[in-house]
């Protein structure tokens, strides 16, 4: 079927109002229409119109664009920024009613930035566009200037990129600094002095010590670097581009499942509501089937998110799937609202490959099901990432001491092996990683400044 841009904007108006009364609160939405090769320099991009240069998002885009070319993968219907006023990518070559479906599906994205608590704790959607485009003015600056050039930047954003994901996890809420430990640290000193009875009197109550460096294991390891690493003033400003841009994709990491869930599930109310052309109705039937197909011998956070959706709604009423939607995160929703009936209906089974073997450790009966929940539930977002904490800087040499908080998943050692480089690499001195294998014995890797790995 034929139509133009106005057709877009009519249908746009129709679908605006239903999901006003559907209850969806959204930041202002504009919409471009772009054709593939800009659709795969956007996804290259994560969809910012502006971004610094590295080699990474080339190699992204190229990888993009030859699998596209030989027909081995396809583009996305849309894109949307989490920005206020929100900005999402139509693909020209979309059908008419692939457009209706795709902009009904942006305002369920549109309304769960706005509203899931870890967006609106985490990002500050009014000023992305605008943090985006000065990180990418301040790196340029960085590569054009004579004494630094593109070689360096390329090594501090090679080594800031491989440790990215190290940062603070609790979204939302202010971690303590070292003096404000230590400041809490000394008041409960003293509240024990205070405060020991009689039996307690000669019993010495002995004060830690306040010289240690982190007083308390820190899990932001790229944040220790930039406070306690001897690094060029532009070099810090690098690593800190890398931590706040990285900071606002975690929250949608964390919300995957929920987030593509509630945007597939906005869309199917909406288009119901939409009185289709009959044509146009079996096309939406199809094309949201295709949506919420189930991945075989994988999990498309489409389907899961939607079939949860949609039975919070059965059982409990529509009030609750939007307070859901407000306050959780993938593992917690999982957790919360994965139930046996679901995992059936699913068809959801927990696999191991051993020995080049596939074997079956977990169905959904009536005790597995548990088993497959949680374990969703603790790989979900950034349970999927390593854990890695700094547990200790010695002052004397300088080391750097972290640990791998063990949760029965061992590290792949190859990898943290060369992840440990790039650590060094930003921190100059010695740096030790503590971890443990899979027969859960502890192993030590002590990266030097000579790039040698020494195992222990």
């Amino acid at each position: 079927m034929e139509y133009g841009f106005s057709d877009i904007e009519n249908w746009n108006e129709k679908i605006e109002k239903k999901v006003k009364g559907y209850g969806l609160d959204f930041y202002p939405q504009e919409f471009e229409v772009i054709g593939f090769n800009e659709m795969i320099g956007y996804e290259a991009y994560v969809g910012m119109p502006s971004r610094y240069p590295h080699w990474s998002f080339g190699k992204s885009y190229e990888k993009n664009k030859t699998l596209y070319s030989l027909n081995l993968t396809g583009l996305p219907y849309e894109m949307v920024i989490n920005s206020d006023p929100c900005l999402a990518y139509l693909m020209k070559d979309n059908t008419l009613l692939l457009q209706i479906l795709t902009m009904a599906h942006v305002y369920g994205h549109n309304d769960f930035f706005k509203n899931n608590r870890l967006f609106k704790q985490g990002t500050n959607a009014k000023y992305t566009l605008e943090m985006f485009n000065l990180d990418a003015k301040i790196i340029r600056e960085y590569i054009d200037n004579p004494s630094i050039g593109y070689g360096e930047v390329e090594r501090i954003l090679d080594a800031a990129h491989a440790i990215r994901f190290q940062s603070k996890r609790n979204i939302g809420i202010k971690e303590l600094s070292n003096d404000e430990i230590k400041e809490n640290i000394l008041k409960e000193y003293e509240n024990k002095r205070e405060n020991r009875n009689i039996l307690d009197s000669y019993k010495e109550i002995k004060l830690p010590d306040l010289e240690k460096i982190p007083l308390e294991p820190v899990d932001d390891l790229i944040g220790f670097i930039i406070d306690y690493g001897h690094l060029e003033d532009w070099e810090k400003t690098i690593l800190k581009i890398v931590k706040r841009e990285t900071e606002y994709f975690i929250p949608q990491i964390e919300t995957k499942i929920m987030n593509e869930g509630w945007a597939s599930y906005t869309h199917y109310n909406i288009l119901k509501q939409l009185e289709l052309p009959q044509d146009l109705h079996f096309e939406f039937l199809k094309r949201h089937n295709d949506v919420i197909a189930p991945a075989i011998g994988g999990l498309n956070p489409y389907y899961i998110g939607f079939k949860i959706f949609e039975d919070i709604e059965k059982r409990y009423g529509k009030e609750k799937i939007f307070e859901v939607r407000e306050i959780e995160r993938d593992s917690s929703f999982l957790r919360r609202y994965l139930t046996k009936e679901l995992c059936e209906e699913l068809n959801l089974f927990q696999y191991n490959v051993r020995s080049f073997d596939t074997i079956i450790e977990e169905i959904s009966d009536k005790t597995g099901w548990k088993t497959i929940r949680d374990t969703l539930s603790y790989t979900a977002g950034m349970g999927n990432i390593p854990y890695i904490k700094v547990v200790d800087l010695n002052k004397r040499n300088y080391t750097l001491t972290l640990e791998n908080v063990f949760d029965g998943r061992a590290l792949e050692l190859s990898y943290a092996k060369e992840t440990l480089k790039y650590v060094q690499e930003l921190w100059g001195h010695d740096v030790k990683l503590i971890t443990k294998s899979d027969d859960k014995q502890d192993v030590t890797l002590i990266c030097n400044q000579e790039k040698k790995i020494i195992v222990s």
